[in-house]
């Protein structure tokens, strides 16, 4: 039925791809990115009216695909529908996320919600807000931003992070002490010059 596809790939059905997906054949990932990247993140952007956090949904989405390409099941659909739940989950996620950052902003965090295992860099990432901390991602290496995402945003430990990307561990580490070396100076650069608004 699509049997033959355009870009000289033979067999790029999307039930084709997601069986190639499941034996972690890059090239396929590649195919469904160039196809669908784009309505997926006309939907995040349309949901979240934020380039960067679009941006992030769609890295969030396909990484999900990849990781586990056996939740999506050709039989109950098209491979875009899927990616575009995907992205949909993912964006209420961030608008709720948004919510409760705007009412604690407002109410204050009272301190007994602080955790004192926190690791420092943690706590600093989580508490720059809004442009600054999205410049500052958008200024590192794409490696190094998916990596800082996968710790920060979706909880992934290091050796997690590692078997996401594919990468060796120490590969992951150095790119993350880096990324934080980066976003420390950066967000505490913004910090100290934005004044009140």
């Amino acid at each position: 039925m699509n049997g033959s596809l355009k870009n000289g790939h033979a067999d790029g059905s999307d039930a084709t791809l997601a069986d190639r997906l499941r034996y972690r054949d890059v090239g396929a990932l590649e195919v469904v990115y160039e196809r669908y990247a784009r309505p997926v993140f006309s939907l995040a952007l349309k949901m979240l009216a934020d380039h960067g956090a679009a941006e992030e949904v769609v890295q969030e989405t396909f990484l999900k695909l990849w990781q586990r390409p056996t939740s999506y099941l050709p039989e109950r659909g098209p491979l875009l529908s899927w990616l575009l739940g995907v992205a949909h989950h993912r964006a209420v996620d961030r608008l709720r996320r948004r919510r409760l950052e705007l009412r604690h902003s407002v109410e204050g965090r009272p301190e007994h919600d602080r955790d004192s295992s926190v690791d420092p860099e943690d706590e600093l990432i989580r508490s720059v807000r809004g442009q600054a901390i999205r410049q500052a991602l958008e200024r590192l290496p794409l490696a190094q931003r998916e990596a800082v995402l996968l710790a920060y945003m979706r909880g992934m430990t290091q050796v997690e992070i590692a078997r996401a990307l594919g990468e060796p561990l120490g590969t992951v580490k150095t790119g993350l002490r880096l990324a934080l070396q980066k976003l420390r100076a950066s967000a505490e650069l913004a910090e100290m010059r934005s004044g009140p608004p």
